[in-house]
């Protein structure tokens, strides 16, 4: 009774220093920081969504040898300080445009703005306006999640929720200052790794095996980006937003420490479902047979986390050639040479963070089974500190 009484008091201690230390350096550091304040006009700064009020001209345009439809379209601006006034767009008359997108009166579409001869509004076409259909996918989503996995999908919506807060209130914010990319996205994501998983997952002992494994593969796999960020020689101006970004009067980006960190953030979502699914079957096999012992547990265990993470080791590298299918058609188209292929910045970015996110997943699994393992079977000689750590596995099963 006195140790448990200790413990509780030493506990309590701790969780009030956390508090105050959080309240003191937590709060103005995660939450002081904003934006930077526009130096000029950016990227997608310009555009202002605008709906078609009538189609005053269509036809047919050949442009170097490609013959395609064309429109002249009236519009109204709907934000912005021109909302209201309506202006002519040209669709299809000065640049190739997709096959089969034709605009009606009451369609919505996207438009840059400027002025010309008299200071005259003048609209140029930027794309189609797709966020009423995002939305209501958005809706379906969440509907048919909270069907399913009933509360448990409204913990992981809350959990998807805190994630996005915590990339763009506190990384995103805290990297365009200056910040290094690397520790950003490590303390960013040690803090979604916590909340997400006791969110979703419940205080247990499965949740804790996770965490703590992921914990450990998150180092693992950063320390591999960092060694083969180096001896490849990437920059991290593989991509046409990276260099548009250092372009950006008054922000200072580490390029090569933003491509760590990405790798670093990616990898935490992928490992998130493998590890959790280790340690629900390995928590799911000891309540099956108490019995087994620890080789035998965790040998169980490993034969199931085998088959899923070659499953999502092809699921990760088909997922990276989906994305990359139209420069692999174009580099086919002009014959060109893979070898040569694989070493643009661009394509060596992503498949450096393809291979090391997979050897994150291969070593996930020996190591979420063993944690998992050591908890489900000596869990019980915790002594005083077992009551404060859940159950064994929050009375559900994960379901992949």
């Amino acid at each position: 009774m006195k140790k448990t009484l200790t413990i509780f008091i030493g506990a309590t201690v701790l969780v009030t220093a956390g508090v105050i230390a959080f309240i003191i350096w937590g709060i103005p550091y995660f939450f002081g920081v904003s934006l930077p304040t526009p130096t000029g006009s950016g990227f997608g700064s310009e555009m202002v969504a605008a709906q078609v009020v009538a189609i005053l001209d269509q036809g047919t345009v050949n442009l170097g040898g490609t013959v395609q439809p064309y429109q002249e379209l009236q519009v109204k601006i709907l934000e912005g300080q021109y909302q209201g006034s309506v202006v002519q767009v040209d669709y299809g008359k000065g640049q190739i445009q997709p096959e089969g997108l034709n605009f009606r009166p009451g369609d919505q579409i996207l438009v840059t703005l400027g002025t010309g001869e008299n200071n005259a509004l003048q609209a140029n076409y930027a794309d189609v306006l797709r966020l009423r259909p995002i939305l209501i996918l958005l809706a379906v989503f969440i509907a048919a999640l909270l069907v399913v996995a009933r509360w448990k999908g409204l913990r992981s919506l809350l959990a998807l929720v805190f994630s996005f807060v915590i990339v763009i209130g506190y990384v995103i914010p805290h990297v365009l200052h200056g910040e290094d990319p690397v520790r950003v996205s490590i303390i960013g994501s040690m803090i979604l790794l916590v909340v997400t998983l006791y969110l979703t997952y419940g205080w247990n002992l499965k949740t804790h095996s996770a965490v703590v494994a992921i914990l450990a593969v998150l180092a693992i796999t950063g320390l591999l980006a960092w060694i083969f960020i180096q001896v490849a020689f990437l920059t991290g101006n593989g991509s046409e937003e990276a260099l548009y970004l250092v372009q950006v009067p008054g922000i200072t980006v580490n390029l090569r420490g933003l491509l760590l960190g990405g790798m670093i953030i990616g990898a935490l979502g992928v490992l998130d479902d493998l590890v959790i699914t280790q340690a629900s079957a390995v928590f799911e096999l000891h309540a099956a047979n108490p019995a087994l012992g620890l080789r035998s547990l965790y040998q169980k265990g490993l034969r199931i986390g085998q088959d899923h993470v070659a499953s999502t080791v092809n699921t990760l590298v088909m997922a990276y050639t989906g994305v990359a299918l139209p420069m692999l058609l174009l580099f086919s188209v002009e014959r060109g040479n893979y070898s040569q292929l694989i070493n643009l910045a661009s394509v060596a970015e992503e498949i450096v963070r393809t291979l090391v996110g997979s050897l994150g997943l291969i070593a996930a699994v020996p190591i979420s089974t063993l944690i998992a393992t050591l908890l489900a079977v000596y869990g019980h000689q915790l002594g005083g500190l077992r009551p404060y750590l859940g159950s064994d596995a929050g009375g559900e099963a994960h379901e992949h």
